[in-house]
């Protein structure tokens, strides 16, 4: 696999930092399972992290603080997580970082994919936290409508290509962008590109027939 884009260094910090979105997050996780430059440059944002932890003047805490802690954990009821179902690649299916194929539990081509416009379909992940994280699949020659952003968008791409006006990606490549960029990705291929998608703000389309598209496709 040649990866040829990668994360900025504040996403990176964000990542080492816990402070990411829940969706935006198990992009990051992704990618860092297929790219071995990320994983080296995780490893130092996780170093700075721990230096500046160590550098903050420590604070008293409370003499109960044990025993508030201890009471809020009796207080929560945890239900254990159902085991993911086994992925299991079909022939026409890439095979999926292993962050997300625990998270979907199953291939790629058997998700309950929605229509949300021409050559294009969509499957909402329902993580927490702000914006959305998607999955899109886009049929060849077909183009996202062009937009900018309300904050910070990342695609990783997890099948096929696209080209818009950063770049050309392709699979195990990430966009990180946010309210400077605006761009239009088009299938470049005559294969289908499938994208995980996070945001942490609305997209903000250009043109009546993208805000027209935007109630559709969620992002």
């Amino acid at each position: 696999m040649n990866i040829s884009h990668h994360f900025d260094d504040a996403t990176l910090i964000s990542y080492s930092s816990g402070s990411l979105p829940q969706g935006m997050a198990l992009l990051v996780a992704s990618h860092l399972h297929w790219c071995p430059e990320c994983r080296v440059r995780t490893e130092e944002t996780d170093t700075i992290g721990g230096a500046l932890l160590d550098a903050l003047a420590p604070v008293a805490l409370a003499d109960d603080a044990l025993e508030q802690l201890l009471a809020r954990l009796d207080a929560v009821e945890v239900e254990p997580a159902p085991a993911p179902a086994p992925v299991q690649n079909s022939d026409n299916d890439d095979e999926l970082p292993a962050p997300l194929a625990a998270v979907l539990g199953q291939p790629i081509d058997a998700l309950p994919w929605r229509r949300v416009g021409y050559g294009v379909q969509q499957v909402d992940l329902g993580l927490e936290g702000p914006g959305a994280t998607r999955l899109l699949r886009i049929q060849p020659g077909i183009s996202v409508p062009h937009h900018t952003h309300r904050g910070n968008e990342l695609t990783l791409i997890l099948r096929g290509s696209y080209t818009d006006e950063v770049g050309r990606f392709q699979r195990g490549d990430v966009a990180d962008v946010d309210t400077e960029v605006q761009h239009q990705p088009i299938v470049d291929t005559d294969q289908e590109c499938i994208c995980l998608i996070a945001t942490d703000a609305p997209l903000k389309f250009s043109g009546l027939i993208g805000r027209l598209a935007q109630p559709f496709i969620g992002l």
